[in-house]
């Protein structure tokens, strides 16, 4: 398969397939023409690394993951480390989101929106945390 039926059958732009090869998290056989050809061990690959990408591992994270999925005498406890820690990781921004949401809201709340120059959403934002 060439990179365009791959990015295509994926779900991934050709430059994102260029750079996951560029960093060595996928290396497609070249032909002789310099073309990449790609198997269908490079697609199984692309998609993982596309599906961790959605979930918001990191590159670095993701590379463990593949090294990890392509490892048969893995210990799946390791696979659950990694996945536990990007969980945690998650928790912490969405309970930072829904204080930044409640801050914000609070300030909207004590804002009349009104023709006046007093705003307490441009007063909160200047006082310290």
């Amino acid at each position: 398969m060439n990179i365009g039926e791959v990015a295509k059958r994926v779900g991934l732009p050709a430059k994102t397939i260029r750079y996951y090869e560029d960093i060595n998290l996928v290396r497609p056989f070249r032909d002789p023409n310099g073309y990449r050809v790609f198997t269908e061990k490079d697609l199984h690959k692309l998609t993982f690394l596309s599906r961790a990408r959605a979930l918001g591992f990191t590159i670095e994270k993701c590379r463990a993951l593949l090294a990890l999925w392509e490892d048969q005498t893995r210990a799946s406890s390791d696979v659950k480390k990694i996945a536990r820690a990007h969980l945690e990781e998650i928790d912490r921004k969405v309970s930072d989101l829904q204080s930044m949401r409640k801050t914000l809201s609070d300030l909207m709340r004590d804002c009349a929106g009104d023709d006046r120059a007093d705003c307490p959403i441009l007063s909160g934002l200047g006082e310290p945390r």
